[in-house]
């Protein structure tokens, strides 16, 4: 049990819920943002103590029960629900003993069918499983990548071309939270995968940067991020990035966005151009 992280952890959730997202009134004289302490021990039917000595890192190991009612009270996702039970020290049973890799027909059309966005589809320990044409001529051909190496965050900071590294997004610390954090759910569900521990060793080796943010215990997904992609060919381009999540397959599909007739929406599509040429050029 990681008394600590958890009481990171709790803390910052239960800032990040609001009285009206589970139904309470706004009330008046909150000093900080967000539930109180006594609210979510309510709603997670606790006592207040044994909450509050969670968040002051002083509680004992708290049950399944009481973990199964503090996610319910802090209305958190799958992913931060099994965040919540790895630093509780709890363990989640894994519907295999590795990552889901075989992507749905039904998800492949769609994202076939995103031909004005580059769109992705990724496990939860960031291996790029599918992608459309213009995803690939954003990023990089991922096809030309074995499995192992295609990987987001493997690419992102150790990508063997120090100018190709973090994918034109520079020090994009929002996005690369929430990838390190669904490596983090990766790791507490596949708690025993060579290729999920050979991939951290292998980063923290590497890289000081992912080291620095490994350690630091950070845990936050975005699901919704405006994202720069500085391209080799199109300059800067100003994207929307979407996270949408495949029920109970474990992966995320990533789409990449420009509203029409913008400066960037116009880039994506001479970077479909780019796209057909290549797969010509290929024929």
């Amino acid at each position: 049990m990681d008394k600590h992280g958890l009481a990171k952890f709790l803390r910052g959730k239960r800032e990040q819920v609001g009285p009206a997202d589970v139904g309470l009134p706004e009330g008046r004289r909150r000093r900080t943002p967000g539930l109180r302490r006594e609210e979510v021990a309510q709603l997670a039917y606790i006592s207040v103590d044994h909450y509050t000595r969670l968040e002051q890192a002083r509680g004992r190991h708290p049950s399944r029960r009481v973990l199964d009612g503090i996610a319910r009270a802090l209305r958190l996702s799958d992913q931060e629900r099994a965040h919540l039970f790895h630093l509780a020290g709890e363990r989640e049973e894994s519907r295999s003993p590795e990552p889901v890799r075989e992507v749905r027909p039904s998800t492949l059309r769609l994202v076939d069918r995103l031909t004005d966005a580059a769109a992705i589809v990724v496990d939860d320990t960031c291996r790029v499983l599918a992608w459309n044409p213009l995803a690939a001529a954003l990023f990089e051909d991922f096809s030309a990548l074995a499995g192992q190496e295609r990987n987001v965050i493997r690419r992102y900071f150790l990508h063997p071309d120090p100018e190709r590294r973090h994918y034109g997004m520079g020090s994009s610390e929002r996005f690369v939270v929430t990838a390190v954090s669904y490596l983090r759910v990766a790791v507490t569900r596949y708690p025993d995968s060579r290729e999920l521990k050979s991939l951290i060793e292998e980063l923290l080796a590497g890289s000081a940067d992912f080291a620095r943010l490994w350690n630091s215990q950070r845990f936050h997904i975005e699901r919704h991020l405006h994202q720069t992609v500085r391209h080799p060919r199109a300059g800067q381009i100003e994207l929307d990035f979407d996270v949408l999540t495949v029920p109970d397959q474990e992966q995320q599909v990533a789409i990449f966005t420009a509203e029409p007739g913008s400066p960037a929406y116009e880039s994506l599509q001479f970077l479909k151009v780019i796209g057909a040429e290549q797969v010509a050029a290929e024929a």
